[in-house]
């Protein structure tokens, strides 16, 4: 199996063409200020549209430089167990489930499950 191996340069090297004549596309560069301190600048292509918010590698918010924060975007509002059982009963047939169920367990009918 060794005699028929492929010699050479392994898979994902470096390409052997040049950049002679080659027309990169028109470039900008987009230069973002870190909550820390730090600049990121980042390429982007001259036909983009430049986000004026970025994730800062390490984390939070690196902003666009010149640019104000936009707006923060609506979220969802959370919702509990509670909200979800609602949605399917109204108070009412829960109080009557629950009575039901107290009333099975108190006649010996329901076991209680150890935990």
């Amino acid at each position: 199996m060794a005699e028929r191996a492929l010699r050479g340069t392994r898979i994902g090297a470096n390409s052997m063409e040049t950049e002679e004549n080659v027309e990169f596309a028109p470039r900008i560069e987009a230069v973002y200020d870190c909550p820390d301190g730090r600049v990121i600048v980042i390429p982007f292509s001259a036909d983009a549209d430049v986000p004026p918010v970025w994730e800062a590698p390490g984390g939070g918010e690196a902003l666009l430089r010149d640019a104000d924060r936009p707006d923060p975007k609506p979220g969802k509002p959370v919702r509990t167990h509670w909200d979800m059982l609602l949605e399917r009963r109204t108070v009412a047939e829960l109080e009557d489930l629950l009575t039901e169920r107290l009333q099975l367990l108190r006649s010996g009918q329901l076991r209680r499950r150890s935990a």
